[in-house]
């Protein structure tokens, strides 16, 4: 049993400033832990409870918003669908509502958690599963910790993840640029995120991230969530989607990330102009010299013959370009580049 000490300070200075006169007043407060396997994962009520228990609290700094609803969280689990051995990576676990389920559906599980209260309670409550080496927790920012999981590159790789909304769109977009790619993928993001990773070319939402998701995996929806789906509720809607990797992915090469992004940089200018000023920034990464002084014209024709290899015209814009184009792209630059830049 803990007790918390409060002292009671009475600041006499208004009146006598020369002195300030102090008491202490003991509050006796008999913190009980709520046992961890009696959480009511569908409660807010029960939640709240088990977290002031603990003297823990969701943080706004890491976007943490608990799935409450039970069919949300069943339909990402099917949506995933696991097999016995299969190796899943949970992001934000948090008290382990979609844990559990995962680890009984025989999953080997390594999970992120940032908060180092939560992760506390990961460990007292699948310490079984911990000993078994069935379940591994990394803690720390998933944005960095998770190039120091180990996992087995011949194995199929799922993905399950109540994402935070400040960095879905960069730990996605992440895992794809390292070459960390899943079987499937079933996670909840914010409902512009969603909009954003199933963007079709043309469309005011299409990004770079809807090019690099389309290249890679086919996107699905799963559901949309309100906010009363959460504790405590966010402010915005969510969605459940699911990638599941192509087979007939591209291979492209590593510059087609840079530049998807370099081209999307300045949406209002054409491809043209945006492709021109990356590789005179940076064409030196593709054996392109600078695009400055007798360059500038080698420069530009590059660029055109680019567009026309790709099928471009030289006044089409960034969300014009087929996701196919990007990688047609890349992969001529970096053709010219190991052919020393023509």
């Amino acid at each position: 049993m803990g007790f918390l000490e409060l002292d009671w300070y009475e600041n006499k200075a208004a009146r006598s400033p020369a002195r300030v006169i102090t008491s202490s007043l003991w509050l006796h407060c008999a913190i009980l832990p709520v046992p961890v396997d009696t959480i009511n994962y569908n409660a807010p009520s029960s939640i709240k409870t088990f977290l002031d228990s603990r003297l823990l609290a969701p943080r706004k700094m890491f976007g943490q918003h608990f799935l409450i609803n039970a069919g949300a969280r069943a339909a990402l689990i099917r949506a995933l669908a696991i097999h016995e051995g299969a190796a899943v990576w949970e992001i934000g676990p948090g008290l382990g509502a979609m844990t559990r389920p995962l680890l009984d559906a025989g999953a080997v599980l390594t999970a992120f958690e940032i908060d180092r209260g939560f992760a506390a309670l990961l460990r007292e409550l699948f310490a079984r599963e911990i000993d078994e080496k069935r379940f591994t927790l990394i803690e720390g920012d998933c944005l960095s910790s998770w190039k120091t999981a180990v996992c087995d590159p011949q194995q199929p790789l799922f993905l399950l993840g109540n994402l935070p909304y400040n960095i879905a769109g960069t730990l996605l977009g992440d895992f794809i640029e390292n070459g960390r790619l899943f079987c499937r993928a079933a996670v909840t993001v914010q409902k512009e995120t969603a909009v954003r990773i199933s963007a079709p070319c043309g469309s005011r939402d299409y990004s770079s991230l809807s090019v690099l998701c389309s290249l890679f995996y086919t996107v699905k929806k799963i559901a949309t969530m309100r906010g009363s789906f959460f504790y405590p509720p966010p402010n915005v809607d969510s969605a459940g989607i699911l990638l599941e990797q192509k087979t007939d992915r591209l291979n492209v090469p590593p510059l087609l990330f840079p530049l998807t992004r370099a081209l999307f940089a300045s949406r209002r200018k054409t491809v043209y102009n945006n492709l021109k000023r990356f590789l005179a920034v940076s064409g030196t990464a593709v054996g392109i010299p600078d695009g400055t002084g007798a360059g500038e014209e080698r420069l530009c024709a590059l660029c055109e013959e680019a567009l026309v290899r790709c099928g471009a015209a030289k006044n089409t814009r960034p969300e014009e370009l087929e996701p196919g184009q990007f990688a047609g792209l890349a992969e001529f630059l970096t053709k010219v580049g190991a052919q020393g830049g023509r």
